[in-house]
Parts: structure tokens; C-alpha cells; sequence
């Protein structure tokens, strides 16, 4: 019989690729989503395979899956400022509550699991680049906060039932990740400077511009989970792309890669925005064997078409 996994999250911009991901190793997949931020459109093509199964469900109740579980990957979380602003309990509740629901469903099938956290454990990071051994700099009772502190509460969560209970579980520090079924008005600065640069609208640019980034194309992002998935090391290990820009370098750049004619204006800085963003994958080379293959410039201009597509839909 082929491995089972569950992917919360999986109709979203990282968990449908990694629905994709798991069906082309031989898995079967069980997509779970509530569709509050995930969209039924990014796993379409997957219907009616007979490999996969959507179920929709908000992981913050108890979470039923017959059968057995080979594997649990927990994707499930609005992801993006604007999402996490508009809706601050539900991203506190999907970190707390829907973790504890994965992990006890992962120690019900004996199944391994793994946590998406996140680069926003971080915070506005004191070190640089971040490595995996800093404890960050969160303001708990920030906007940001109910996000930042959920995945580190999820972290928590995760190893305490892999210590207490355990449970074989996985954590991935992901860093800003860019590609096609992004959502074009998600308010992450890849799609608004795709958006407004494609329809030769202003670049909007917080602050100075001097702060910094590092995108990392979906496909690496990808492979970095596959191999957590399939390895035996549980401590968190960053996956990102060390290629840094700050973000009025990474304007100009869209600007010129979609030939607009947009202008570049300023608006104040939201506060508690992260001042430097830059992994170090020290921890993912060694114990992974990965790094990203492509480039901010190759993966920008194989995204490009999707956004070209999604500005002409919106």
C-alpha cells in the first residue's frame, strides 16, 4: 500500500504544491482546508484522482481521518500581514488549537508530523543572518504578534509531544517563499509589486526602502519540506534562499522585469516590520543536503507568467 499523508493547509499557495509534491512520490493525499485563506482552485486539477482526498475542515476542532497515517504535514495558517491583521483569533487558534488537534492526531496514528513555522519566529531579528540557534526578538503584544507568537507557541507544542508523547516530529523555519497560485491582493510584496507593476501602477514602498528580504522560489521551498519529511533530524532547520535585496533594490527589479512604466512611492513603515531578513542554511546543507537552485532572477521570471495571467483575470 502507498504512504498516506495529510497536509493541512493544502489548498493553499505552499500546501497545493505540496499536495503535487506527494502524489508524484506514490503517496496518497488528504488535503485539508477550511478555505478561509486557501482557494479550491489550487487543487482542481487534483480532482479525481484517486489518490487524493479533499476534506474541508477548520483544524482548530478535533480532526477526524479514517484509516491509517503515514504522515501529517501542518500548513494550515493565514500566512500573509493582511490576513493575520483581519484575523487575529483565528491565527492564534489555528497556531494553538490546531496544532495540539494535528499533534494528537499524529500521536493517534503514530504517524510522523511536521511544522511549518515560519522566519517570523525571528521577529525583528537582533543577529544577522538568522540561524537557527536565535531565540529571536517578538513583540508578544504587537500586530504582528498574534502570528509571530502562534508558530512559536506551535514549536513549542510540536516538541513538547516530541519529547513528553514521543511523536517523530519535523520543524521547517520557512522564509519568504514566492510562485505561481499566489494570491494576487495577499499583501506580500512579491504579488503587490507584480500587481501594481503589471498595470504600470505606483510601487508602493514602506518606509526607506533599506530594509531587507530574501524570496525564495516555491519549487525549492518544496524540496526543502520533502527532505525534512524524509530525514531524521528534529530540530528546526531554516529553508529560504540566503540571496538578500533590500526592498527598494527588489521594486526597481520587478519594475524592470515586467518593462513597466510605474514610479516608485513611499508610505510609513507598519510597525514592527523585520529591518533584516536572511537565513542561514548551514543546518539545511548539512543535515538536508539542500539548498536552493534557482536564483531570485530565474525563479522571477518563471513566476512571471502566473502573474501575468492572475493581473488579467483581476
Amino acid at each position: 500500500m502507498s504512504k498516506r499523508v495529510l497536509i493541512t493547509g493544502g489548498a493553499g499557495f505552499l500546501g497545493s504544491h505540496l499536495c503535487d509534491r506527494y502524489l508524484s512520490e506514490g503517496y496518497r493525499v488528504i488535503c485539508m482546508d477550511n478555505l478561509i485563506t486557501g482557494n479550491a482552485d489550487n487543487i482542481a486539477h487534483l480532482i479525481g484522482n484517486d489518490s487524493f482526498e479533499f476534506i474541508k475542515h477548520d483544524v482548530t476542532n478535533y480532526i477526524h481521518v479514517s484509516g491509517d497515517l503515514d504522515l501529517i504535514l501542518h500548513f494550515a495558517s493565514p500566512a500573509s500581514p493582511i490576513d493575520y491583521l483581519k484575523m487575529p483569533i483565528q491565527t492564534l487558534k489555528v497556531g494553538s488549537l490546531g496544532t495540539h488537534k494535528a499533534l494528537g492526531l499524529a500521536k493517534a496514528k503514530n504517524a510522523r508530523f511536521l511544522l511549518a513555522s515560519t522566519s517570523e519566529v525571528y521577529g525583528d531579528p537582533l543577529t544577522h543572518p538568522q540561524a537557527e540557534d536565535y531565540w529571536g526578538n517578538v513583540n508578544p503584544i504587537g500586530d504582528r504578534g498574534v502570528y509571530d507568537e502562534a508558530k512559536r507557541f506551535a514549536e513549542a507544542m510540536t516538541m513538547a509531544y516530541h519529547r513528553y508523547h514521543r511523536v517523530d516530529t519535523r520543524i521547517v523555519r520557512i522564509f519568504n517563499t514566492y510562485g505561481s497560485r499566489m494570491r494576487l491582493h495577499d499583501g506580500r510584496a512579491l504579488p503587490t509589486f507584480m500587481r501594481q507593476a503589471l498595470k504600470n501602477n505606483p510601487l508602493t514602498v514602506y518606509g526607506d526602502g533599506s530594509q531587507t528580504r530574501s524570496f525564495m522560489y516555491v519549487d525549492d521551498l518544496v524540496e526543502g519540506v520533502w527532505r525534512s519529511s524524509q530525514s531524521d533530524y528534529v530540530d528546526p532547520i531554516n529553508i529560504g534562499n540566503p540571496e538578500e535585496t533590500t526592498i527598494l533594490d527588489f521594486a526597481e527589479e520587478i519594475i524592470d522585469l515586467t518593462d513597466s512604466n510605474s514610479e516608485i512611492i513611499f508610505q510609513e513603515l507598519p510597525k514592527d516590520d523585520p529591518q533584516v531578513r536572511q537565513p542561514d542554511i548551514s543546518r539545511a546543507k548539512k543535515e538536508l543536503d539542500w539548498e536552493p537552485r534557482y536564483d531570485r532572477k530565474k525563479g522571477l521570471r518563471m513566476a512571471l507568467d502566473y502573474f501575468q495571467q492572475k493581473v488579467g483575470e483581476d
